[in-house]
């Protein structure tokens, strides 16, 4: 697909700096730019590439003051990497507009399947499933029975969503994760061994989440485990049963929370934080990667790290002392050996 400046400037609603039928037809990395690449700079970091590369059309911010000549055409905008994230948005629309039904599959007579939707070969899809309008199905996606999913929903490949599961608007669930797996529930016996608890709940993913690659959310034991709106989800991330993750929080991989935990919006999680299960994480609460929680967190907008958590700042005190304790440690031993002879003298 080849586009002019000229359209980039009236898509962004930006303005041309330069030749407005220059023509380009691939996305690129400033640094990896050609004279057929359409690329972009807001980081001042990577300014002295555009005075290095002979790249078609650069989107620039509108008050960025060139230092020296460039050999591209420039396109203003109010906000450089808002604008070309709008711009990757619809080169994916655009080079991932799949839609019918492909062979081989399974899909039961009583699935509802929306308008331009997209089911891809190998696929089953269980009975009483609704599907919405331009949702795309990718190869090799298992769908339960009773699962209602909204529009534009993205399965890719190899998806599993287990029955009664929910899924909103806009939902992008990337290959090998797991919706609606059972929950970890064994009740101790007397003599020893573990009784399975049926796992009887579901999950319910509310619209414009996002989960990666190997993720699992576990089903509610009863009720629902719940992914609320903006939630976004890295690769390999363990949603235990009846979890609650509100409204535009966004954990990093490798992260675990366990069963009945309440975790507020806005939160960020970095990759490798355990977190135990019954507790609540405040609103606006940041945990430093590596982190444990093993307790509520309770204050809204505070900063945690460590494991176990106590606050950011604090955190970052004691791993200055943890490297001076070998010092310490000889210091001590020092004084302790002079004290000693002191002492016998």
């Amino acid at each position: 697909m080849q586009f002019t400046a000229e359209q980039i400037a009236t898509l962004l609603k930006g303005k041309v700096e330069g030749d407005s039928t220059t023509v380009v037809d691939q996305l690129s990395k400033i640094e990896e730019s050609t004279s057929r690449s359409l690329t972009f700079l807001a980081n001042p970091k990577y300014e002295h590439f555009i005075y290095e590369i002979e790249a078609g059309i650069i989107v620039v911010n509108e008050d960025l003051a060139l230092q020296k000549p460039v050999k591209s055409t420039l396109v203003r905008v109010k906000n450089a990497y808002s604008a070309f994230t709008e711009l990757l948005k619809l080169y994916d629309e655009m080079t991932n507009d799949k839609r019918g039904i492909e062979e081989p599959n399974a899909i039961h007579e009583t699935v509802q399947l929306g308008e331009d939707a997209y089911v891809g070969a190998f696929t089953y899809i269980g009975k009483h499933v609704k599907i919405g309008n331009k949702a795309r199905i990718y190869p090799q996606v298992f769908i339960g029975d009773n699962v209602q999913i909204g529009d534009r929903v993205v399965l890719l490949p190899g998806v599993k969503i287990y029955n009664d599961c929910v899924l909103g608007d806009g939902v992008m669930i990337h290959s090998g994760a797991v919706i609606g797996s059972d929950g970890f529930g064994f009740a101790p016996q007397g003599d020893g061994t573990y009784q399975k608890v049926p796992q009887i709940g579901n999950v319910v993913i509310e619209d414009d989440v996002e989960i990666g690659a190997n993720t699992v959310v576990d089903r509610a034991t009863l009720g629902s485990t719940r992914i609320k709106k903006g939630v976004k989800l890295d690769n390999l991330i363990q949603i235990a049963h009846n979890v609650e993750i509100g409204k535009n929080t966004v954990i990093a991989a490798q992260t675990g929370v366990s069963g009945s935990t309440k975790v507020g919006e806005n939160v960020i999680l970095g990759g490798q934080v355990g977190v135990v299960g019954h507790i609540t994480i405040a609103k606006g609460t940041q945990v430093q990667a590596q982190s444990g929680i093993n307790r509520s967190l309770l204050e809204e907008n505070k900063k945690w790290g460590g494991s176990p958590a106590f606050p950011y700042n604090n955190e970052l005190r004691s791993q200055v002392l943890y490297a001076k304790l070998p010092e310490m440690e000889r210091r001590i031993a020092e004084l302790e050996k002079q004290l000693k002879e002191k002492n016998n003298s």
